[in-house]
């Protein structure tokens, strides 16, 4: 889960409470974009075919 304000306007309240505890461990979007600059800043010879982003406290 990544900070945004999209589902701020859910009026279901089992929903909101599940977004809710989800938002507790959200990346912001400096970490998205560090890990982007990371995947596209490597030398020539190196070929970055994926990528997984998460919270270190997420729940697998």
């Amino acid at each position: 889960m990544v900070e945004t304000e999209l589902g701020s306007d859910i009026t279901d309240e089992s929903s909101k409470g599940f977004l809710k505890e989800l938002r507790k461990t959200a990346l912001t979007s400096d970490a998205i974009a560090r890990a982007v600059l990371y995947a596209v800043s490597q030398p020539d010879d190196v070929d970055v075919n994926e990528v997984i982003v998460r919270p270190v406290r997420q729940m697998m």
